[in-house]
């Protein structure tokens, strides 16, 4: 079973930078999709990009390209969200999630993932 938990939230202002983290443990496979997400107040979970624990393939979101990095850290089991430039409407809940299909895509449909984070708070100031 693939647990996985967030952190690195807080409070920030505009254009500042903050790195998320998520850990995973139990069962992780090279062949999972790794993906972060977001849910503001009132506002669907959105896609925000995705990475798998093997190969160089990373996928954004448009409204996240050039500012947001997506990396991982497999001696640590770590995958990360590096965010700069941050503005106000990033404000969300951020999670991570897998996706344990065997598709190896990078998929942006939340319901392709079945394992989740807690979620972190992430809330920029103007």
């Amino acid at each position: 079973q693939v647990q996985l938990v967030e952190s690195g939230g807080g409070l920030v202002q505009a254009g500042d930078s903050l790195r998320l983290s998520c850990a995973a443990s139990g069962r992780t496979f090279s062949r999972y999709a790794m993906g972060w997400f977001r849910q503001a107040p009132g506002q669907e979970r959105e896609f925000v990009g995705a990475i798998r624990w093997s190969g160089p393939s990373i996928r954004y979101a448009d409204s996240v390209k050039g500012r947001f990095t997506i990396s991982r850290d497999n001696a640590k089991n770590t995958v990360y969200l590096q965010m700069n430039s941050l503005k106000p409407e990033d404000t969300a809940v951020y999670y991570c999630a897998a996706d344990r299909g065997p598709y190896g895509d990078l998929p942006s449909e939340r319901e392709r993932y079945d394992v989740w984070g807690q979620g972190t708070q992430v809330t920029v100031s103007s």
